[in-house]
């Protein structure tokens, strides 16, 4: 899969993402070196590889609930499989519009947080991880500002 692009990953959906299909989509694309290169599309930064993963927690809470707990293996395992093992990780929480601002970047940081904890706790080492929130300032859904969509962790490769 191409850099720049955001699969969004459900889940708890019909199948939660298995770890290589996590892997793949958060490997930094193999290139040829060349200095001060940076890709750009439409005169804007291709962004990093990243996977947005709908992790359920309990309401107004950073409480991950078990219905997540599959995604977050195989988050956990691709981050130790030998394609990622030397990058480095941004977690970064997301909330729909419901609430203020105020609260929801709040919210979000938590939530990025104990996904971050949660990885920890599986073996990732924490000097590869960065947790941010970022309320909902960044709308998957911006149409509809308090869709589900929304509510989400992005995993992002910050190499």
């Amino acid at each position: 899969m191409a850099s720049g692009l955001c699969l969004p990953i459900l889940a708890g959906a019909q199948t939660d993402p298995s770890a290589q299909q996590i892997i793949e989509q958060l490997q930094q694309p193999k290139t040829r070196s060349l200095r001060n290169l940076i890709v750009e599309s439409n005169g804007e930064p291709v962004s990093a590889p990243s996977v947005s993963l709908l992790i359920q927690f309990d309401f107004d809470s950073s409480r991950i609930r078990e219905v997540s707990a599959t995604a977050l293996s195989n988050l956990a395992q691709a981050l130790q499989s030998n394609e990622l093992a030397q990058s480095k990780f941004r977690i970064e929480g997301h909330t729909d519009a419901k609430g203020s601002a105020q609260h929801n970047l709040k919210l979000s940081r938590m939530r990025a947080n104990a996904v971050r904890d949660y990885l920890v706790n599986q073996g990732i080492e924490a000097s590869r991880l960065e947790a941010t929130g970022k309320g909902s300032t960044a709308l998957a859904r911006p149409d509809a500002p308090n869709a589900a969509e929304n509510r989400r962790v992005r995993i992002v490769n910050a190499d």
